[in-house]
């Protein structure tokens, strides 16, 4: 099994309530994922997928999110923006994204800062 990685950073906002005077306040929240691919097969060329194709869809899905207000955002209607339904999320589009019929699992980790980060896994049919 091959596994393929890359990363990027970005900022993206969120509706966050305080817990001492239960206001909602604008954060700001640096994030970095990493996107993590998985095949048994390569293709004719020796690739599991190319590595600039895969950054271009990559910087697609996150460029949908970068400097937004995620709270705003469709893909969060009714759900908090908390780092695990936004992982969640990501994978979800990576997958809709990414056509490589050899690639058989999709995760992502992200990092809300340097200290706290999630990851979630998708397995391909």
């Amino acid at each position: 099994m091959y596994t393929l990685a890359i990363l990027r950073e970005f900022i993206a906002q969120h509706y966050h309530v305080d817990e001492w005077d239960d206001q909602k306040k604008l954060k700001s929240f640096r994030y970095k994922a990493e996107l993590m691919i998985e095949g048994d097969e390569l293709d004719q060329q020796g690739y599991v997928v190319d590595f600039d194709e895969l950054g271009v869809q990559f910087d697609g899905v996150i460029d949908e999110f970068r400097d937004k207000t995620l709270s705003e955002l469709s893909d969060f209607d009714g759900l908090y923006p908390s780092v695990e339904h936004f992982c969640r999320i990501l994978c979800e589009k990576m997958d809709e994204a990414l056509y490589a019929p050899n690639v058989t699992a999709i995760s992502i980790k992200l990092w809300e800062g340097d200290a706290v980060w999630v990851a979630y896994d998708l397995e391909r049919e």
